[in-house]
């Protein structure tokens, strides 16, 4: 057979609208026979610094237009219906500027291809890592970055970096970019299955992707949209390109394969998948058609003993953002700067919420929640007790040494979160709840000792936690995930720090909440809403 070399990923075209962001930094040189595009190092800390800005508090049309198809559409759930009308509302809350659409606003990732005719003289990466630097000091954004200084001891790092930044040659004389903000609800969503060519079968295949929908759950905030990668050359190179293409990177790929071995949407397939994520009822976050806006299936090649399939998701805080370095100047992706558009001009019709006065002894509390089964819709009023992992560890060291329960563990509500910063003249910054998964380790434990009676986060959980609230009596509620903006402006009317200040996003907080939404999802009886729903 002849040589011949195939682009691995042939987008074929970029229908991205760029706003331009200056014409300075950069110039054409000679050098011989050739063009050379150069760029001060500075448009780049410029790029990546207005890149983690704008996608810190602005989504894409696209995104914003799905959820209000959620609205109009006469399939849909209340819940569903519920959930979009509270994104859409949070998008109009951060677009302002002083609230990040999401609390935690993720590990910076950039992904940059740099055409062999383009020079800038330096490590690019210590200048994009300057600009995100840049942005996360200057705006209310959380630095949510442990770094190890041994195996087991860690501190944040007190500006969000390090960043992943990945750098690629190509030919041209521009500088392409993907910016991303990825939160951990949502990387902890990405999968790996190492498969074999017995997969590769319409039966097989179909069994495969429905019985692991259900791994997705809702912890990662739905609606999601949702790659799956089959194939691969290595298992990096799948996972990379499900990253990509959750982010809508790879649209423009060709829908059929060839000998050359290009990577394509299966257009087919995609159609099938998104069929069957909603009839798995899951719905965004608490029953109903749409776990997921749309799905991007794409087929890679591989070697023939293996066959990786990758599966991941880009959550209601769908944070990516194209730029791009010309001779023509810096470009960046123009994101949609008036939400508002999007919201119907009332609300989706739901049934009264039953309220629940969260300053009553812990013991009437849970009486009251006991009158109501799982799936009820709540309006929180009065404290939580905001902890998340590190502190439910310190907790643990406290049990282990023998030393008792601390109080504010027994008397209030335990809200799994951690904020990012307060706004100046505000009472919070964003400040919505983290995956609950993480904590269920402790459930059994804080409960028998009177602690974490009740629990509000987001996200299924496991049937230890089940079993724990039927056995001690407890309850946890679902909050929504994603809607951390309007949850600062609309709902949160206190924060004080409690304990482990050291601790910084990770400290214990007490919170005063009026009207807080929430949702009956495991209760003192052993129902679990999310078990019901998979039976």
């Amino acid at each position: 057979m002849d040589f011949r070399y195939q682009d691995p990923y042939p987008i074929q075209k970029d229908d991205t609208v760029y706003k331009k962001l200056t014409s300075d930094y950069v110039k054409v040189e000679q050098l011989g026979d050739r063009e050379i595009l150069t760029i001060d190092p500075k448009g780049l800390e410029l790029l990546a610094e207005e890149a983690m800005a704008d996608v810190s508090f602005m989504l894409r049309s696209s995104h914003l237009e799905s959820l209000k198809r959620i609205i109009d559409d006469p399939e849909a759930t209340d819940n569903d219906r519920f959930v979009a009308y509270n994104l859409l509302q949070n998008a109009a809350v951060a677009v302002e500027g002083a609230l990040p659409s999401c609390q935690d606003t993720g590990t910076a990732i950039v992904m940059g291809k740099k055409g062999e005719s383009v020079y800038t003289g330096v490590d690019d990466g210590e200048y994009l890592s300057k600009g995100i630097y840049n942005t996360y000091q200057k705006r209310n954004l959380r630095y949510s970055q442990v770094v190890p200084l041994t195996m087991f001891e860690e501190k944040n790092s007190g500006s969000n970096l390090p960043a992943q930044i990945d750098i690629y040659a190509k030919k041209g004389d521009y500088y392409e970019f993907l910016f991303l903000t990825k939160g951990g609800g949502s990387a902890n969503k990405t999968f790996l299955y190492q498969k074999t060519k017995s997969l590769l079968n319409e039966k097989s295949l179909e069994a495969f992707v429905k019985e692991r929908i259900s791994d997705l759950g809702t912890a990662a905030c739905p609606p999601y949209h949702l790659a799956l990668v089959i194939g691969g050359t290595s298992a990096e190179a799948n996972l990379a390109a499900v990253k990509k293409a959750s982010a809508k990177y790879y649209d423009n790929l060709p829908t059929e394969g060839n000998e050359g071995g290009q990577a394509f949407r299966d257009l087919e397939w995609e159609a099938k998948v998104q069929k069957i994520c909603q009839e798995s009822a899951i719905g965004a976050q608490f029953g109903g058609k749409y776990l997921t806006h749309d799905v991007r299936v794409i087929r890679l090649p591989r070697h023939a003993a293996s066959c990786p399939v990758g599966m991941g998701v880009s959550c209601s805080a769908d944070r990516n953002i194209k730029g791009k370095i010309t001779r023509d100047g810096i470009f960046l992706e123009q994101l949609e700067e008036n939400p508002k558009r999007f919201l119907p001009d009332t609300p989706p019709h739901l049934e009264e919420a039953v309220e629940i006065n969260l300053n009553k002894p812990m013991p009437e509390i849970l009486a009251e929640l006991s009158k109501y089964p799982v799936k009820t819709r709540l309006k929180l009023n009065g404290t939580l007790i905001v902890a998340r992992d590190i502190a439910h560890a310190k907790i643990k060291e406290i049990l282990d040494s023998g030393q008792p329960m601390p109080e504010y563990f027994k008397n209030h509500p335990i809200y799994y979160a951690g904020p990012a910063k307060t706004p100046e003249g505000m009472a919070s910054g964003s400040f919505g709840p983290t995956t609950a998964g993480r904590m269920d380790v402790y459930v059994d434990e804080f409960q028998s000792h009177g602690g974490s009676m009740i629990m509000l986060a987001k996200g299924n959980r496991t049937k230890e936690v089940t079993d724990a609230c039927g056995k001690y009596g407890g309850f946890y509620l679902g909050s929504i995930g994603g809607p951390a903006a309007i949850l600062a402006k609309e709902n949160i009317v206190s924060v004080d720090i409690v304990d482990f200040p050291e601790l910084g996003m990770e400290a214990v907080r007490k919170i005063e909440v009026k009207d807080f939404p929430a949702f009956i999802i495991t209760d003192d009886k052993g129902n679990d809403f999310f078990a019901d729903l998979a039976h």
